[in-house]
């Protein structure tokens, strides 16, 4: 795993499959994205990004693009 690879968790307002699949082309179209899923299970709809370069900035600009809203989880 190179320095610039690491993971990022968002809480977010993704509550469905439906909102998984709005968001999808704009996180698969993302130049370094590694890998991406969602934990629509938790409360906060935990938001996981496997980056290989793209900032936590990056990804929130995106799911609002979509319509969305999340914000970095700290661990």
């Amino acid at each position: 795993m190179s320095a610039d690879n690491k993971t990022l968790k968002f809480k977010t307002t993704l509550k469905c499959g439906g909102c998984i699949a709005a968001v999808t082309p704009y996180l698969n179209a993302m130049e370094g994205i590694g890998s991406w899923s969602v934990d629509t299970s938790v409360p906060d709809k935990i938001l996981t990004v496997e980056s290989t370069g793209a900032t936590a900035g990056q990804i929130i600009e995106k799911l609002q693009m979509a319509g969305y809203r999340g914000e970095i989880q700290n661990d």
